[in-house]
């Protein structure tokens, strides 16, 4: 995030004088095996003719009302314009009743404390009724008594009890919520992963991002957890515009605070290895992170969005440690050197060619990055040969999300956007501080062409959007949105398909006790072409999509030729062949302890 202070340096100063000048089947198992990177020829009719651009088929429909959500996001904005307010918050989907169904989850944030102006409001769990409604049960669960300022979230079964977990990150002290049959209880000084400095010095963090995987592949699943800048309302700084009234402030004038990693031992506590890990870094800004395994050697790496410093790209040693490569493989800043302003972050492979790509939205006059792996560890930022750049430039991206709308095999592009300054619109003509969401169709042959404008009025709504989750809410195959927004109400956008389309739901059950397989690595083959997906948590901006079942489109294919799995924990692989489409398959684990 970006203010648009006179005291800030750098590249927000610079932005600050143009802002001024303007403004005045059957499963087999084979053993372990070193990987190479898989090189993919590029499927015939990815070289056939241009997907129609008129209308791709596709219609977003706003069920907010008709679906019983009735959530709007609280900043606590009282005039003295505090840094939190500009940011959150996030939300998404899990199953926490374990019916086969993905509820929703929306984090708030809260009034500051002397500032109240009515009851406490805290964040919102809605339970999916099957017939394409949902049910606020957030008392009925036991979360209605947290009204901390909330950030984001990631769900997973941290435990092995077969339920997800919650972890809620806030402008202070996280919070652990374990589910207990439908009911979640706070365990997080017990379990140790407050996400503040362990030695008690510092002040509580302010948490943005968090994500659960197994980085040691013990088969527990640990916390990664991403802190932003230290700002308490105590350390409250004045920053200005016009050297009279106070503006929301920058990054640059207040210090970072380093991402904390914490190692599951056996589901009954965690210990915090942030510095054994090789992760500490006091001078992150850290908004955004996702998980990937980009070097294809079995153990799950972490790209990690910044704001105004460089980003981290850690890649696991396999030995417990993390070596941040950001700059040697060039996705730590722009091609002109600087840091942008990093917001939300999702790595996939786009183009079907097993070469994995990183997206970051980034601030106003910035456009989208898409670093791009070309080989030998390296990755460079192809956002202008995908034909993103000039429609990206002006809006401010947070949210981001790679899913495949229209079931083609391909992964198209969702933006959240929105800014942070609510007189933005005084100082620049061509910026709003309410934006709309834009959406990006993979064309097959590399590019992302948008079509916002032509998937229903409903999507083209401005909003302060933030966060961006997809999940199959009604299980008709395709990919349902949830966009959250700052200050203003949360969206459910169903996605209307014309024309059945094909599609493979995988839902992938894991040995004891990584239950859900988190970090599994999917291969789906269909006449030439290849998909990659990996099963795992967090990604976009302070939200999490559905985790399991993958649903992965087939194009015209009446079913997969193949579909392989790399379990995360012991590397084995499972093959299938000939899964029909239109249905979701369950694959598990071979072995004990299921």
């Amino acid at each position: 995030m970006r203010g648009a202070s006179i005291l800030a340096s750098g590249r927000s100063a610079r932005l600050l004088l143009v802002l001024l000048a303007l403004g005045s089947g059957a499963c087999s198992e084979a053993p372990a095996r070193e990987e190479t990177r898989q090189e993919f020829a590029r499927p015939s009719f990815a070289r056939g003719p241009d997907v129609d651009p008129l209308d791709p088929g596709i219609r977003f429909v706003d069920i907010t009302s008709e679906a019983g959500i009735d959530f709007v996001h609280e900043n606590g904005a009282f005039g003295d314009k505090w840094m939190p307010e500009t940011v959150g918050s996030g939300g998404g989907f899990l199953d926490y009743d374990v019916d086969g169904l993905p509820d929703i989850f929306l984090v708030n944030g809260s009034e500051w404390p002397g500032h109240e102006t009515g009851p406490p409001v805290h964040s919102r769990l809605y339970r999916n009724l099957g017939d394409g409604r949902f049910e606020d049960v957030t008392a009925r669960a036991g979360l209605d008594r947290f009204t901390d300022y909330g950030m984001g979230f990631s769900a997973a079964d941290y435990d092995a009890d077969g339920d997800p977990d919650i972890y809620l990150t806030v402008v202070g002290t996280n919070r652990l919520l374990r589910n207990d049959g439908g009911r979640f209880v706070d365990v997080t000084r017990e379990m140790g992963v407050t996400g503040d400095d362990p030695d008690g010095v510092a002040p509580p963090s302010w948490s943005t991002a968090s994500v659960w995987l197994d980085y040691d592949r013990d088969g527990w699943l640990d916390l990664f957890v991403c802190n932003y800048v230290r700002w308490t309302p105590e350390t409250d700084l004045f920053a200005t515009r016009d050297g009279q009234t106070k503006s929301y402030a920058s990054p640059e004038q207040y210090e970072g605070d380093t991402c904390r990693l914490y190692r599951n031992l056996g589901g009954r506590n965690f210990v915090e290895v942030t510095r054994e890990a090789g992760v500490y870094n006091p001078d992150g800004k850290s908004l955004g992170m996702t998980v990937e395994d980009f070097d294809d050697d079995g153990w799950p790496d972490v790209a990690v969005a910044n704001d105004l410093v460089p980003n981290f790209l850690y890649m696991n040693q396999g030995d417990g440690t993390f070596r941040n490569v950001a700059v040697d493989a060039g996705v730590a800043v722009d091609e002109s050197g600087r840091a942008r302003a990093g917001m939300g972050i999702d790595a996939a492979d786009v183009t079907g060619r097993g070469r994995l790509s990183i997206a970051i939205g980034n601030f106003s006059h910035e456009p989208v990055s898409l670093y791009t792996q070309m080989g030998g560890g390296l990755f460079q930022d192809l956002a202008g040969a995908a034909g993103i750049t000039s429609r990206t430039l002006e809006p401010l991206t947070f949210g981001l999300l790679f899913v495949d709308v229209d079931l083609d095999g391909y992964l198209d592009l969702l933006l959240a956007n929105g800014h942070i300054e609510p007189a933005i619109d005084a100082i620049e003509m061509q910026v709003t501080f309410e934006q709309r969401p834009q959406f990006f169709r993979n064309n097959q042959r590399g590019k992302l062409e948008e079509l916002t404008e032509r998937v229903g009025h409903d999507l083209e709504v401005p909003t302060v959007g933030r966060g961006l989750a997809a999940a199959d809410i009604d299980r008709d195959g395709d990919l349902d949105i949830l966009l959250t927004a700052n200050e203003r109400p949360a969206r459910l956008l169903r996605t209307d398909l014309d024309g059945p389309r094909s599609w493979l739901g995988l839902r992938l059950r894991g040995r004891h006790p990584n239950l859900d397989a988190i970090g599994a690595l999917v291969f789906v083959y269909t006449g030439g072409h290849v998909q990659r997906r990996m099963v795992r948590t967090g990604s976009s901006y302070l939200s999490q999509s559905e985790v399991n079942p993958l649903i992965l489109g087939l194009g015209d294919a009446a079913l997969a030729d193949s579909v392989v799995v790399r379990w995360p924990t012991t590397g084995q692989r499972a093959i299938l062949r000939g899964l029909e489409a239109g249905r979701v398959h369950e694959i598990r684990e071979a072995g004990e302890g299921r």
